[in-house]
């Protein structure tokens, strides 16, 4: 929050240089951004340093499994009306890639954070936030994550005594648990698309009951709140019952319901609803997810599905068939390394559509796609995949760290 016009103390500011340094030596070998080991190198120098460089913006936090980078964007796209802005845009979400972004925004009014599930707490302690942005819960990572009751618990208990105004989902159950102990609530109906992990009450364990869009425990009685703010179609409603259009270049409908969860967060900071939905419909594509590229003659639309909700999510806005899809997928340390995950995606989805299926675990996938009765080659690489897909866009959905090696390949 606003406080001394600089911050920062000599160690902080040598910090930040020596973090600089780190990152643009990283760049120049051709590691990557640099943004990570500069921001761990520069906390090793002074521990304090991401809460010095918050301590003179007014902070929003934005987590999710799902969704959490493109929100950012467009929140910060939102903000920008009302000031400049600071953002780990790329989606370095855990504290070195956060303070990295940060010491690079010196003039910003606005701090606008992607954070990592596990993370929350601990960012949320350090940057004394004014919003947090929760969206959705589910399954990821299985080997790296806890289970998602535990991370609801988590969340629960890191934001019980903070004064951040948290706009949170009040269509998944295990948001609405964690947002509880918060005494300032907005709440959102941006709609909940993946249930398999929320049949369950957070509360008090019992079976949730789930009659058309609501939902409530019949045991304890824990229940959907009433929303102030709500996707309706197209348009974003506000708590006085304007309906705002929404237009946005990025597809589908989870889209909408980052578009309407940015929203009421912009209006946290003063921002209209109309101003800010005019500024996100400028984000055609985040970190090239949603990108339409050009390879081998061919347009390949570049989407990134990383766990079973953002994979049904997908499915839902790629072309009908017969658009070839290729899927790829890894297991690296960044994806997680345990794949049993894949027999939780619905892949019955893709009936109709020439499949072509690469990545370092594509035989994990070739097995899941048998039993779901789908048609589909086993490809050595994008290169040959392409060549053998029929006429038509090509829907490329790929995993984490599968996704970073399809847009180097194709020089996105």
């Amino acid at each position: 929050m606003a406080g001394n016009s600089d911050p920062l103390t000599p160690r902080a500011k040598l910090a930040v240089t020596a973090g600089k340094a780190v990152a643009a030596a990283s760049r120049a070998a051709g590691r990557g951004s640099g943004s990570v080991i500069g921001g761990r190198v520069a906390l090793r120098l002074d521990p304090d340093l991401l809460a010095r460089l918050a301590q003179n913006l007014d902070v929003v936090l934005v987590s999710a499994t799902n969704g959490k980078t493109t929100t950012t964007r467009l929140i910060a796209e939102a903000l920008r009306a009302a000031g400049p802005v600071v953002s780990n845009a790329l989606g370095a979400n855990m504290p070195a890639g956060i303070t990295s972004a940060l010491a690079g925004g010196s003039d910003a009014k606005f701090g606008v954070i992607e954070v990592d599930e596990k993370y929350l707490a601990g960012v949320a302690r350090d940057t004394d936030p004014k919003c947090i942005a929760l969206l959705n819960l589910s399954r990821d990572q299985l080997d790296r994550a806890a289970e998602t009751r535990m991370l609801a618990e988590n969340w629960r208990e890191g934001l019980a005594g903070s004064n951040a105004v948290v706009v949170a989902n009040c269509d998944d159950p295990l948001v609405v648990w964690a947002a509880s102990s918060s005494p300032n609530v907005i709440w959102v109906a941006a709609g909940q698309m993946w249930k398999d992990d929320a049949w369950s009450c957070p509360s008090c364990g019992g079976v949730m009951q789930r009659p058309g869009d609501d939902w409530f425990c019949g045991e304890c009685g824990f229940r959907r709140p009433t929303p102030s703010w709500a996707l309706s179609g197209d348009h974003v409603l506000d708590p006085h019952g304007s309906a705002w259009p929404i237009h946005l270049q990025l597809p589908g409908r989870a889209n909408k319901a980052n578009a309407a969860s940015s929203a009421a967060v912009a209006a946290v900071f003063g921002v209209p609803p109309q101003v800010a939905l005019e500024r996100m419909y400028q984000v055609q594509a985040v970190a090239g997810r949603y990108d339409v590229v050009q390879f081998q003659n061919r347009d390949l639309r570049l989407l990134l599905a990383k766990n079973p909700a953002g994979w049904l999510e997908t499915f839902s806005l790629i072309d009908p068939p017969p658009a070839p899809v290729i899927l790829s997928v890894n297991a690296r340390g960044a994806d997680g390394t345990d794949t049993s995950w894949l027999w939780d995606v619905d892949y019955t989805r893709l009936t109709g559509h020439p499949i072509f299926v690469l990545g370092d675990r594509k035989l994990d996938l070739a097995v899941r796609l048998e039993v779901a009765n789908q048609h589909f080659q086993v490809c050595e690489n994008l290169d040959q995949a392409v060549q053998l897909c029929p006429p038509g866009r090509i829907e490329v959905i790929a995993n984490y760290t599968a996704f970073q090696d399809l847009r180097r390949r194709v020089g996105n």
